[in-house]
């Protein structure tokens, strides 16, 4: 049986007259053990292709194994999925190892066919099969000097997130033992909350003695503060606020000594991070943290639209029979860059620039939470040509941008258009 496919024909023995990869491998990975399928040419004037399956451990020493078999056999691209963790092993020592196309691809590009039996080796078989048509692209795995920067920056997030769950603690034990003084200091944790705090751990309960503790601006609410510690603090309150009081100095030092290491990482980077830092809404730590998620080499993505793309900042199109369905969401895309790009579209948004008049015209419109995607999206296209290209600089369009672009007649009709929608009547006359 002979049936037709894209871009040739598929014969009996399951070759296609297509340009293919010629010796190609693919990895089904698991925890304790990976599934690898090669195909490569078959012999002399064959049409068939050869198509071998083994099972490896994935301990280092058998993922040598598979290693130097691949090369005795002259592969030249080895594709796995992304499957949690488990494919960075393999994927990591094939890299060391000497081979130029390894592949991580996205797990649903290769989903299995619907009423296919489903098993590690038919997957293999499948993914592989898949592979040597160039039916799939690689994902985005930066080199290991960005990876070592991801590691930390990303771990800072996750040690500034344990903090911050530490604090709340305190807090609501504070809220059990009747202590009001969230109520009262904007920060607890500042100078003057801590000294009263290492009080209420030594034994001190007097109120007017607590609020005494107050340094500088703090000293002007005394009568509220001496309100706030009237309650019920006892000795058990205060062993489970000092050791919370602990964490949250031994999560400080490891920030520190992470920030440390973070700052010898990212030297040989630095001017990238000057140049991003003049961004509105970009800082030190922020430019940081993007360069660890992206890295340095734009080539990756051709366009400003491929990186937005890839960092779901872009709406998606959902269209049929010349309908648009769906509401353009952006999906799910790297967290860890999502996070930081949406704390400096906030940011911009307080800002008197283009930017931030970008984020309260779109916010008076749409609202504010398609306002922060859409200034993110607009943050990464400028980081994209910021780092494609290290002759570009970043030029700040102004905040009178979206008025001015079309001449005084348009700024004209903008701001009429403003104060009647104010409820006022206007009647312009030009000034003498």
């Amino acid at each position: 049986m002979v049936s037709a496919a894209v871009g040739g024909v598929v014969s009996e023995q399951g070759q296609a007259d297509v340009e293919i990869v010629a010796r190609v491998a693919a990895l089904d990975i698991g925890k304790a053990e990976l599934v690898c399928c090669v195909r490569t040419p078959g012999p002399a004037g064959s049409r068939r292709r050869v198509q071998e399956v083994r099972t490896f451990s994935t301990m280092t020493r058998s993922l040598t194994v598979l290693a130097d078999w691949l090369a005795g056999l002259g592969v030249t691209r080895v594709v796995m999925e992304a499957t949690s963790d488990y494919w960075k092993p393999p994927f990591y020592l094939l890299e060391a190892a000497g081979f130029e196309q390894v592949w991580l691809v996205n797990a649903r590009d290769v989903k299995h066919l619907p009423g296919r039996p489903k098993t590690d080796k038919l997957d293999a078989v499948w993914l592989c099969k898949v592979a040597e048509r160039g039916m799939l692209r690689p994902s985005f795995v930066p080199p290991e000097p960005i990876r070592r920067l991801r590691d930390l920056t990303r771990y800072r997030v996750d040690l500034v997130g344990e903090r911050n769950r530490e604090k709340n603690r305190v807090e609501k034990l504070l809220e059990d033992a009747g202590i009001k003084l969230s109520v009262v200091a904007s920060d607890i944790f500042g100078v003057s909350g801590r000294a009263m705090l290492a009080a209420l751990i030594a034994g001190e309960r007097d109120p007017q003695t607590l609020a005494q503790l107050a340094r500088s601006r703090m000293r002007t609410k005394l009568p509220e503060l001496r309100e706030a510690f009237t309650g019920r603090f006892t000795d058990h309150h205060g062993f489970l606020l000092a050791r919370m009081l602990a964490h949250i100095d031994a999560i400080d030092a490891d920030i520190a000594v992470i920030e440390g290491r973070i700052e010898q990482l990212i030297a040989p980077f630095a001017q990238a991070v000057a140049r991003l830092d003049e961004i509105p809404g970009i800082g030190v730590t922020a430019a940081r943290a993007v360069i660890a998620e992206i890295g340095l080499d734009m080539s990756r993505f051709p366009t400003a639209g491929h990186l937005t793309s890839w960092a779901k900042f872009a709406p998606g199109v959902n269209e049929s029979a010349g309908r648009s369905k769906g509401n353009g969401a952006t999906g799910h895309g790297n967290r860890y860059l999502a996070r930081v790009l949406g704390e400096a579209a906030v940011g911009a948004a307080r800002t008197d620039t283009f930017l931030g008049e970008r984020y309260r015209r779109i916010a008076r419109r749409r609202g504010k939470k398609k306002a922060v995607v859409a200034v993110g999206r607009s943050i990464l296209v400028i980081i994209w040509h910021l780092l494609g290209d290290e002759t570009t600089t970043f030029t700040d369009l102004g905040s009178t941008y979206y008025d001015t672009r079309g001449g005084t007649q348009r700024a004209i009709r903008n701001h009429v258009h403003a104060l009647h929608a104010l409820g006022y009547q206007v009647d312009l006359r030009p000034a003498a």
